[in-house]
């Protein structure tokens, strides 16, 4: 076992014991008492998860029927992934570095490739970061290099060969090999998977990829040992691209004159190498116990070989019996499902046949071969399914109690892959199960009965992996990670969806089920371009960048409300043809989405509406509001009704969308929260409550007078593809800490801007304005703002702050023009038309008469309904109450009349305000 360095032991005891609360037993060499996370310590929760104290390489599961092992550098690799910080190098030892990661995270007995590798430095130019590398040359002047500095930042590049050199047709040939002199030659992938092997007596060689076909090397190893030619021994990663080429190679192999095999290592849900294999092997202390599991694992790979080249389903069958000896059993061969029962009595008599025959052959034949022969005559081989399915794992939504098993369902036709989930009751009968199974896969069809399908589900189910799930696209604050259909971006790294579809991050496997939602995110910043940030400036100015900022805060939205409890509404608003449309398109193909402006929430029910919102987190939700006026809806007698703003009031903190109850036998209930943004564009202006009104920073857009460097500037915006803007939405990801550091670091000192000008009074005025302010310093961390812009953004937002306390602090525009239309009214006669009031501090207005006076003089006026919505909010006359008044009018109405002995009452109802 090799001796762990201290710094990263006590950095392993330190997360195991966080992880899995392994305690260090007095007296002894053994962490113990921790929870296995495959079996879950079983019925009776048994602490069985144990590891070497000393050298805590390996954390095994001590139940007998778990067995789970886990090497440290897969649970912890954050650990493992950055060998210069831990190990740079000294002008001693200038391969320190190279030395530690193949020593500690290969488990390589440096003394065996000592020579054979170099450390080197590579540099990324379009993302402007670097790694050191570990070496090895390769046939013909080429050389193949892995990162060994946090290679993740490099997408999915983690290794490189020399440019312009190519590997087709040749192999690695570790240099301590004879090739001259084995009788038995390991083909790998990789070349730490030969380097592996060569530890424990294999001799190997690395093809570097598992295609294509390494004619080359096998032609001139088969002319320097014509006649004498080893065995070759196909040992690719168990992946199905690996295991076709197998199968295509071996026949060509023996073309050439080759006897062959395959040695495949069963993968049981995680990723397993030859690699992998040698670390588990070496942390083994008991040379027989380690010589016993080295034997048992190559054995089985090796069986796991012959099943990989089995010609056809007999054989297969055939191969599987031996190995286990089972009277029936299901299998796949050929993406086809089979089912294989041993008839006894048949068995029987082939076998006393062939003791009893006369023929020379059978005579000859061994007692093994005498029982293989017997169970081909005997064995009974049933096709159960046209198709191969498996179980990938258990996927189940907390919230709702719903569950699913999700499978794959591969055909041997052209008809590919299928991936889909199945119910519980779907997966526990045979009727249910078929049906299901035809819906989703184009002509797929189970024939078996229900007790066959029972235990190819108890064998398919047992122990599966369960992935956790969110119903929502975006960021989750409880994993603090984005999480898409394609990508996850979790602590700066960007994880791609594995082939089952779901993202493995560290120890937490998570999807999304939300598929109503099409984004298409460029991970390669090669095929990034930031010519659209001039375009943008020239087309929008300051404005156009405000609406960016806005986009970028959105995607930090969860982590500011976290932080500061709130995030602004962004109303886009401005003249016909003033560029709203093109700026939104722009900005959502920045973040991915392209053709998707928005959506009219009045053209919803509530219930899709509040479907709608919860669909993302951290991401805009884009109200565009339709023309109110539209006369075809008018004509119909079903006029569209204006949407009630005072819905979005809650989501100013992320609060919930509404209630909705839980289809279960109890009295649950669904209350999704709010987790992304509001933006509001429109050509009108938002008219809505002070409490709305408060909460929106507000970007107006005027039609430009145009030039021809900025007509040609918008064009070239508008032909912009999503392929070379949305990389900008990974750097927002990926840069996330950064940002909200940024942030939170910016905004006191803008929020004591604002609060030092004497106009801004209103506390959630200054906050929102303040938080873009902050946002303004992020967006120029991730594009290259002038200073001037920068500038022109921080004024634009205290002149926006500005204008929104003005328009709190004036009349709604409906009750300003019934003031309006009063002062018109009042000026008509010398003692006034329709103030009842005899105070003169006070105005009293009977709101009936004041609208039939006001349609004769042909004045506009809102009507009397929504006055009296309005009226109680007056600003500039303020509202005191209604009440019967004392009409002056009346008075001198019945005096003018001399109506003394039939007065008209002078007592009016009126709506009474200061004057």
């Amino acid at each position: 076992m090799i001796d762990m360095p201290a710094k990263l032991r006590a950095d392993l005891l330190k997360k195991l014991n966080e992880k899995f609360k392994l305690e260090k037993i007095p007296n002894t060499n053994w962490l113990r008492k921790g929870i296995c996370p495959t079996c879950n310590g079983g019925k009776n929760k048994r602490k069985s998860l144990y590891a070497n104290a000393e050298n805590p390489w390996v954390v095994t599961c001590g139940r007998g029927s778990c067995g789970a092992q886990y090497h440290v550098k897969d649970l912890f690799s954050d650990l493992f992934d950055d060998w210069s910080k831990r190990h740079p190098p000294t002008k001693e030892e200038p391969t320190a570095s190279a030395i530690a990661y193949l020593s500690f995270n290969r488990g390589f007995d440096l003394a065996l490739i000592k020579g054979w590798f170099s450390q080197e430095n590579y540099w990324d130019r379009t993302r402007d970061i670097g790694s050191a590398t570990v070496r090895f040359e390769m046939p013909e002047g080429g050389y193949w290099e892995r990162l060994i500095d946090r290679p993740n930042r490099f997408g999915g590049m983690k290794a490189r060969f020399k440019p312009g050199w190519s590997y087709k047709g040749k192999c690695w040939v570790p240099p301590c090999l004879d090739l001259l002199e084995v009788d038995e030659l390991w083909i790998v992938e990789g070349v730490f998977d030969a380097i592996a092997l060569l530890h424990h007596g294999i001799a190997a060689v690395a093809m570097m990829s598992s295609a294509p076909f390494p004619d080359k090397f096998l032609q001139d190893l088969a002319s320097q040992r014509a006649g004498n030619l080893p065995k070759l021994v196909w040992a690719l990663d168990n992946e199905p691209s690996a295991r076709s080429g197998i199968r295509k190679y071996s026949p060509r192999a023996k073309a050439m004159g080759y006897k062959c095999s395959a040695a495949q290592i069963p993968q049981n849900g995680r990723k397993v190498d030859w690699n992998d294999l040698h670390l588990r092997w070496s942390v083994i202390d008991d040379q027989a116990k380690r010589k016993e599991r080295i034997e048992r694992d190559l054995k089985e790979a090796r069986h796991y070989g012959d099943l990989l080249l089995a010609e056809n389903a007999s054989e297969y069958a055939l191969l599987m019996y031996t190995w286990r000896e089972k009277a029936e059993f299901p299998f796949t061969f050929d993406n086809r499902l089979y089912w294989f029962k041993l008839d006894l009595d048949k068995y029987n008599k082939a076998r006393q046949a062939l003791e009893d025959s006369e023929r020379q052959e059978d005579r000859l034949l061994t007692e093994n071969q005498r029982r293989d022969r017997a169970l081909q005559l005997a064995g009974g081989v049933v096709e159960l399914a046209n198709c191969a399915f498996q179980a990938l794992y258990y996927q189940r939504n907390l919230v709702t109690d719903e569950s699913w098993y999700y499978f794959r369902i591969d055909f041997p036709h052209d008809g590919g892959t299928v991936k889909s989930t199945f119910t519980a009751a779907q997966v526990a009968a045979a009727g249910e199960f078929k049906k299901r199974l035809l819906h989703v896969a184009t002509g797929a069809m189970y024939t078996g009965s229900g007790g066959q399908l029972d235990h190819i589900m108890r064998k398919q189910l047992y122990a599966l992996k369960t992935v956790e799930t969110i119903d929502y696209m975006g960021y989750s604050k409880e994993h603090q990670a984005y999480v898409f259909g394609d990508i996850a971006v979790r602590g700066g790294q960007v994880y791609q969806a594995n082939d089952e579809d779901f993202f493995e991050m560290g120890t937490t496997r998570l999807k999304t089920l939300q598929r109503s939602i099409s984004l298409h995110i460029e991970t390669r910043a090669t095929h990034y371009t930031d010519s659209w940030l001039n375009r943008l400036w020239l087309c929008f100015g300051a404005k156009g960048l405000l609406v960016l900022t806005f986009w970028l805060g959105s995607h930090l939205a969860e982590q500011i409300r976290l932080a500061q409890k709130s995030y602004p509404f962004l109303e886009l608003t401005g003249e016909a043809g003033a560029g709203k449309t093109t700026l939104i398109n722009l900005v959502w193909k920045l973040f991915g989405r392209p053709d998707d402006e928005g959506k009219d929430p009045s053209k919803m029910t509530t219930a899709g509406r509040r479907r709608w919102l919860s669909q993302v987190s951290n991401q805009p939700a884009v109200l565009l509001e339709a023309d109110r006026n539209d006369p075809t809806a008018a004509s119909t007698g079903r006029p569209q009704k204006a949407y009630d703003w005072d819905e979005l009031k809650p989501l100013f903190n992320g609060g919930n969308l509404g209630v909705t109850g839980v289809k279960t036998a109890g009295n649950e209930t669904h209350e999704p929260p709010f987790r992304g943004t509001i933006v509001i564009s429109q050509n009108a202006s938002v008219s809505a409550h002070e409490a709305i009104m408060t909460r929106l920073v507000k970007v107006w857009l005027c039609r430009p007078e145009a030039t021809p460097a900025s007509r040609q500037a918008a064009a070239e915006l508008e032909q912009m593809q999503v392929e070379q803007l949305s990389y900008f939405m990974v750097k927002v990801m990926t840069q996330e800490q950064q940002l909200m550091q940024c942030f939170l670091q910016a905004y006191p000192g803008h929020e004591t801007l604002l609060r030092g000008i004497k106009d801004l009074r209103v506390e959630r005025i200054i906050k929102c304005h303040a938080q873009l302010m902050a946002l303004v310093d992020c967006l120029a961390q991730l594009c290259p703002l002038t200073q001037q812009q920068i500038n022109a953004c921080r004024q634009e937002l205290v002149e926006m702050a500005l204008e929104r306390q003005s328009s709190i602090s004036a009349d709604h525009p409906a009750v300003a023009q019934f003031w309006e239309v009063y002062d018109y009214l009042e000026s008509e006669r010398d003692d006034g038309m329709v103030n009842h009031s005899r105070d003169e501090q006070l105005i009293a207005i009977n709101l009936n008469e004041f609208v039939r006076l006001a349609g004769e003089h042909r004045q506009e006026l809102a009507s009397a309904s929504e006055l009296r919505r309005l009226l109680p909010e007056s600003r500039s006359r303020k509202f005191v109450n209604v009440k019967a008044v004392n009409s002056r009018i009346r008075e001198r109405q019945n005096h003018r009349a001399h109506a003394f002995d039939n007065p008209k009452p002078t007592t009016v109802k009126c709506w009474v305000f200061q004057a």
